[in-house]
């Protein structure tokens, strides 16, 4: 199978070689590309994914000249899995917030064909507190995933994982460009894998909070899901 990891990066060049270190040797040989995509950084990370490329190789970069949302580097980057025919697209953060070296357990109901979208859920272990999540956090979380499945009619642990495994199947039938180029991309990308009636696999992860910068505003965020609820029952996402 051709798996390709899609890592959007924005400001990581402090980061994104600690991400490549922690992936297991016996997946990356595994791994057909890593497909970085630098979403307007103005630190010196293309430097760095230059230095790495010699080490790890299998690294295709694609730039961003100026920032334009962590969705849209999403865009971008599983519109590289299509274009080279990729059978896994594998979402993974450039902070190092969600672990690679879970990749394995992640990605064996893609393999074995059980699942067509897999999700890394912090709320499924119920350890997501004793990992560093806040507990404003934990409650949103909570809230707002318990108000997204009463609205789309799934039932999901948790919407607003970074941690998000694609096969062909799902990439060609959700209309993924459509939506929007914001943090929320995740939650509608599950949403419409629902929509399409796709199957969901969720794997519980581990809970880590370090050094990583948050650029979300948790009452924004937060209302920007209701929007999204409002836009779903209003028929927005019938594309």
């Amino acid at each position: 199978m051709k798996i390709i990891i899609v890592m959007p990066a924005y400001q990581a060049a402090k980061t994104i070689t600690s991400v490549f270190e922690r992936i297991p040797k016996n997946i990356y040989k595994n791994i057909y590309k890593i497909v970085i995509v630098n979403d307007g950084s103005t630190d010196n990370l293309n430097k760095v994914v230059k230095k790495l490329n010699k080490r790890y190789q299998k690294i295709k970069l694609v730039e961003h000249k100026k920032n334009k949302g962590y969705g849209a580097a999403q865009k971008t980057g599983f519109n590289e899995v299509l274009k080279m025919d990729g059978d896994i697209g594998v979402l993974l953060h450039s902070d190092g917030q969600y672990p690679p070296e879970l990749l394995q357990k992640l990605l064996k109901p893609l393999e074995t064909r059980k699942a067509d979208v897999v999700l890394g859920s912090r709320i499924m272990g119920k350890k997501a507190l004793k990992g560093g999540m806040p507990l404003y956090k934990y409650i949103g979380n909570k809230t707002l995933t318990y108000l997204e499945n009463l609205a789309y009619g799934m039932n999901i642990s948790e919407y607003h994982t970074g941690y998000m495994l694609y096969s062909k199947k799902a990439l060609t039938k959700i209309p993924f460009n459509k939506l929007s180029n914001t943090f929320h991309f995740d939650g509608e990308m599950t949403m419409m894998s629902g929509n399409k009636k796709l199957r969901i696999k969720e794997i519980p992860i581990p809970t880590t909070y370090a050094n990583e910068v948050s650029y979300l505003n948790p009452i924004t965020y937060g209302l920007n899901v209701l929007k999204i609820i409002w836009k779903y029952k209003t028929g927005k996402y019938n594309f």
